[in-house]
């Protein structure tokens, strides 16, 4: 969200950046006073372990970087803004780079302003079909054979690692000249960049095209939302899917900087998240919160959740949270895209003999999902043991629905303020840094219950 695609050289910061850097220590204090005084009461709190209150007080919001979105300088900054925030966790891939980048961004923050150190998440799944944890890629791959196989859910095992070349990318060459681009146009992670340069001459051939597509996906920005897929006029995109490698996952688990895992299960294969879980083994045992990602499968949903808590319940020595998947990747597509995960939650809210965790939601989660949890009478509302028969959905007098999870629109709502600069460390700019923290705190705000920032606060 905070690249600046350049063409042709390296980017010149705008006279503005420029002339800001002769004052970042003011600009930085600007910052500093504005979280101080935005988090005054969170950052007194006695508590003696910050996110978990918040599950209980039902103020709990996570970042959501993406399981796939694996570009490490924008979640550091992702990370850096919304701990100034803040957010009480940040999700990211579980891949060992990005957890970096997110330590990194969390140390910046602290480093700014004292506040809580958030948690670190990282994201696995059981089963390649689960669309957090796929590309956009090409037609075709190509291996020692030049095999030329549509590329759905494949996998290749060479003899020589070294003689597998497969392309993550389509490629642009392929695509017609005169193409509207519409997969550019629609990628909410600005992760397809495609440029018309001069052909060279290949052929004497009057008849060759002057000009040819460059570029591709690229790959460490795209998060599987596919978008790209239906809108190509050439069906040139097919998705990759994967599952993270349980031994590195696994290594992850055993750092200390990182303090919870996420699960996505589809909850209708319990043999796979059985077998996840087993290979995991006591690498989960470091973890203070394990979070299983589920969509609603409507009546069945409560079932499948027993099953998963069966799974784990003998070896669960942490804390544990429901992420509700209403409508996976689309809370920046429009108001209406939170409605199915709040129907998730009013259902679940209801339902009997749920199993023990705290109740998250996501997919489809925007600025509009606290009013309509405060329309279903479900914003920071207190379990009921009267209401809620059998298991609770944590302890007694906690909040019903925990929290709330951001991801795509929490991207792209700073990155509307930050996609001009250029890359690097943002709090090397401290007024964009400000203007980015402000629209976090309008998202962050109305679930922490901190006071509404003055409209003229957006000014520039």
């Amino acid at each position: 969200m905070f690249s600046l695609l350049i063409s042709g050289g390296a980017a010149t910061p705008p006279a503005s950046l420029r002339r800001r850097r002769h004052r970042p220590a003011a600009s930085l204090d600007a910052v500093k006073l504005l979280v101080e005084s935005t988090m005054a009461e969170v950052s007194s709190s006695p508590a003696a372990d910050p996110p978990i209150q918040s599950l209980r007080r039902g103020d709990w919001v996570k970042l959501i970087c993406g399981a796939s979105f694996e570009d490490a300088a924008d979640v550091r900054n992702l990370s850096l803004l919304y701990a100034l925030a803040g957010v009480d966790c940040v999700d990211c891939a579980a891949e060992s780079s990005i957890v970096n980048a997110v330590v990194e961004g969390l140390e910046a923050a602290m480093a700014i302003a004292p506040i809580p150190r958030p948690w670190v998440m990282i994201s696995i799944n059981d089963d390649e079909a689960d669309v957090h944890f796929r590309k956009a890629g090409a037609q075709f791959c190509i291996s020692i054979d030049f095999c030329r196989t549509p590329l759905r859910i494949r996998s290749i095992e060479p003899a020589d690692s070294n003689d597998l070349l497969p392309t993550w990318e389509f490629d642009p060459e392929n695509c017609p000249i005169d193409c509207a681009r519409p997969c550019e146009r629609v990628c909410p992670a600005s992760a397809i960049s495609l440029n018309m340069i001069p052909a060279e001459a290949k052929s004497p051939d009057a008849s060759s095209p002057p000009f040819v597509l460059q570029g591709g996906v690229i790959i460490e920005r795209c998060y599987g939302c596919g978008r790209c897929f239906p809108v190509c006029p050439y069906d040139k995109i097919r998705s990759m899917t994967y599952i993270r490698d349980v031994a590195a996952t696994s290594e992850l688990l055993r750092r200390e900087d990182v303090d919870a895992v996420e699960i996505h299960t589809s909850g209708r294969r319990p043999d796979l998240f059985r077998d996840l879980w087993s290979s995991l083994g006591d690498s989960l045992h470091h973890m203070k919160l394990i979070a299983v990602s589920l969509p609603n499968s409507g009546e069945s949903t409560v079932s499948a959740m027993n099953d998963l808590y069966s799974i784990m319940e003998s070896d669960l020595q942490c804390h544990n949270l429901w992420q509700l998947d209403g409508r996976p990747m689309s809370g920046d597509i429009g108001p209406g895209a939170t409605k199915q995960s709040v129907d998730f939650a009013v259902h679940l809210a209801a339902a009997h003999h749920r199993p023990p965790g705290f109740l998250q939601l996501a997919g489809g989660t925007n600025a509009h999902t606290v009013n309509s949890l405060k329309k279903a009478g479900l914003f920071r509302t207190k379990s009921n043991f009267d209401r809620v028969v059998g298991s609770a959905s944590c302890s007694g007098g906690d909040a019903m629905i925990g929290g709330v999870a951001f991801g795509g629109y929490a991207r792209k709502g700073v990155g509307r303020v930050l996609s001009q600069l250029p890359r690097g460390r943002l709090e090397e700019h401290p007024e964009e840094l400000l203007l980015g923290l402000r629209v976090a705190l309008d998202l962050v705000g109305p679930i922490k219950r901190y006071d509404p920032l003055p409209d003229s606060s957006h000014s520039h």
